[in-house]
Formats: structure tokens, sequence, C-alpha cells
């Protein structure tokens, strides 16, 4: 297995003093380093782990299960703006991070991570299995998905996948929810009375599962502008008063399963 061995310009003025084989690296590879500020090496993958959970109790709970010679419990953050600046500094190999949270959502901090580290892959950590926050975890680049029910085995499982860049396990939660948010058609599908493209009904999907036209957009690759124009045909063809009662008919025709 490939480890990821973060040295930072702290951690080589730290260790070159007292370690002379992180001297011959330094000396060997400095420049290297200072450039790039990272070097991969084969050898035994240790994850370094960013828990984001606004409850102490829970980060400390956390850490001490997940903690062992594989597992390296690098930063405990209670807030999104703790979460970023660690993530910034300490340079995790993986984020897992709850999904409510009584100070900020963590789906908004997903969002704002993703956006400040765009390749760290964040793990969500709920008690909720609602459709709806596993669709737009994963239009907004979560890696994945895990029930507060999770054993221990289970959590490490998913997190040395995400840093390896697997894909979720098709029986998991979020490749179920996944599979629903692609699931296409090749011609205008029919729903009750109502003719809707391949696009719409994609876009009615998503509408039906909770998500912004923001998120809806990043799922779909595609603009705001034409996500919105979109949603005006649904609500046009479908005779629906709004986004709620387009939602309530997605549901009702089977559109969301």
């Amino acid at each position: 297995m490939k480890l990821i061995l973060w040295i930072t310009a702290n951690d080589l003025r730290t260790a070159v003093k007292g370690d002379p084989w992180v001297g011959r690296l330094t000396r060997r590879m400095g420049r290297w380093l200072v450039l790039y500020g990272s070097v991969t090496l084969d050898c035994k993958r240790q994850i370094r782990l960013l828990v984001v959970d606004d409850h102490e109790v829970v980060r400390d709970g956390l850490a001490d299960l997940l903690t062992d010679s594989k597992t390296q419990v690098v930063g405990k953050a209670g807030t999104a703006d703790d979460a970023i600046q660690m993530a910034l500094s300490l340079s995790p190999s993986v984020v897992l991070m709850d999904v409510r949270m009584d100070d900020f959502d963590g789906l908004w901090a997903l969002e704002q991570l993703k956006q400040a580290v765009p390749h760290l892959p964040v793990v969500l950590f709920s008690s909720y299995d609602n459709p709806t926050y596993v669709a737009r975890a994963i239009a907004l680049g979560a890696s994945d998905y895990l029930l507060k029910s999770a054993s221990r085995a289970e959590i490490l499982q998913t997190l040395t996948s995400a840093i390896e860049g697997g894909a979720a396990p098709a029986e998991s939660l979020l490749s179920r929810v996944r599979k629903t948010m692609e699931a296409d058609k090749k011609s205008p599908v029919e729903l009750g009375e109502y003719m809707l493209t391949t696009r719409e009904v994609q876009v009615l999907r998503h509408v039906g599962l909770g998500l912004s036209n923001k998120e809806i957009a990043k799922s779909l690759s595609i603009s705001v502008e034409t996500v919105k124009e979109h949603v005006q045909n649904i609500l046009r063809k479908t005779k629906a008063a709004d986004r709620t009662d387009a939602a309530v008919k997605a549901i009702r025709w089977g559109v969301v399963c």
C-alpha cells in the first residue's frame, strides 16, 4: 500500500535536529520538498484523520476509538472555521465530519472544506439516513456517508477507501442514493399526463431529493441558470404550484425511489 507522508517545513526543522535519517532525506530531497511540500513513499499506510464535531465528548470518543498504529488523529475541530484551518495546516489525509451540528451545518462546512482543499476526501458521519442529506452530500463532493451505527472496522475501511479514491461500496447508503440521482432514460418520459425530457426528469429527481439549484448544478455539471430554466419548465409542464409541490409529485410518480 502507499502512504501519503506529508512533511511540512516545521516538521523538517524539528525532526532534522535529532534524526539522521530525516537529515539525509532532507538534504537529498530538500528542493523538491520546498517546491511541493509532500512526498509519497511506498510503505505501510497511516491514516491522518481530522475529526469534526461540535461536541467535545464525541470528538474525543472518536479519537480514542479510531487511534491505533495505522490511524493518527491529527486534529479535532469543533467549528467549520477550525476545520478549514486544520485541514490547511495539519495536512490530514481524510476528514470525518458530523452532518448535523448545533452551531453550524455539516453540509455547509463540507462545501467550505471542498472549496478550501478540493482534493481532501471528506466522509460524513450521521445518525440520519435521510436521502436528502445524502443527495446533498453527493452533490457537494463527499467521498462517503456513514451512519453512526457503523462499526469501528467499517469506519476505518471507509476512511481508507476514501483516501485511495475508491468508490463507495455498492450496498452503501451513498451509492444507493447516487444510483437514484444518476438514473437515466433514453427518451422523453411520460409522467401521468405530462411529458418531460430526460434532463427535466433528472432535475425533478434532484428537486424531489431536496437539493437546491446550486447543488443540482454541481451534481449534473450544468450552470445554475440552466437548472432554473429546467425547474421553470417542470413547474409549467406539471402544473406544480412550487418546488415543494413538484417534489411531492416526483415522489408520487416514482421519480424518487
